[in-house]
């Protein structure tokens, strides 16, 4: 017998024509554009076809919610490292603007890596952006984040994996 951890296409659809105005109307509220509400609406129900829910959902709007929130979030914080990109580039001579397509690329590459680090603890993520943003040395961060050296040698060992995972093995 063939078992799935998803959702049936046909639970899917019905929980789509009971809940997508609904949600629609939640996102539409917290986002303030109909467009943007919708593009958000359509996302949860294409993460809800993915996602790893065998057995019908008890709280469907709290699951739909939950997902959309997620989405919002993500698209926040994308949003606001495109603007920071994008800042940056304003600072740039002219003749060193990278092309378009490196600017797409930089920015997914940003946004992998936002999104890896965002997988550290908090103080592991702290760490790391001290070292390669601020160039402070593993003393001066132990001493600023008062914690041992070996603590942000371990913290830096961690962050430098997963960024090493995501250059070479999440290609």
């Amino acid at each position: 017998m063939q078992t799935t951890d998803t959702l049936k296409p046909t639970e899917v659809a019905l929980l789509y024509q009971s809940h997508h105005a609904w949600l629609s109307g939640w996102l539409r509220s917290r986002v303030g554009c109909h467009e943007h509400a919708a593009d958000l609406a359509q996302d949860t129900f294409v993460r809800l076809l993915r996602a790893r829910q065998a057995s019908p959902l008890k709280e469907p709007r709290a699951y739909l919610s939950a997902i959309a929130r997620g989405l919002m979030i993500d698209q926040f914080r994308r949003r606001a490292l495109e603007r920071a990109y994008h800042e940056s580039l304003a600072l740039l001579p002219e003749a060193e603007v990278p092309s378009e397509e490196h600017r797409l690329v930089i920015l997914d590459t940003l946004e992998r890596l936002d999104r890896a680090l965002h997988t550290l603890k908090p103080r592991t993520r702290q760490a790391f952006l001290l070292a390669q943003i601020d160039g402070l040395s593993i003393t001066q961060i132990a001493v600023q984040l008062d914690v041992a050296r070996a603590t942000i040698e371990r913290d830096l060992a961690k962050a430098l994996g997963v960024c090493y995972r995501l250059r070479y093995v999440d290609l």
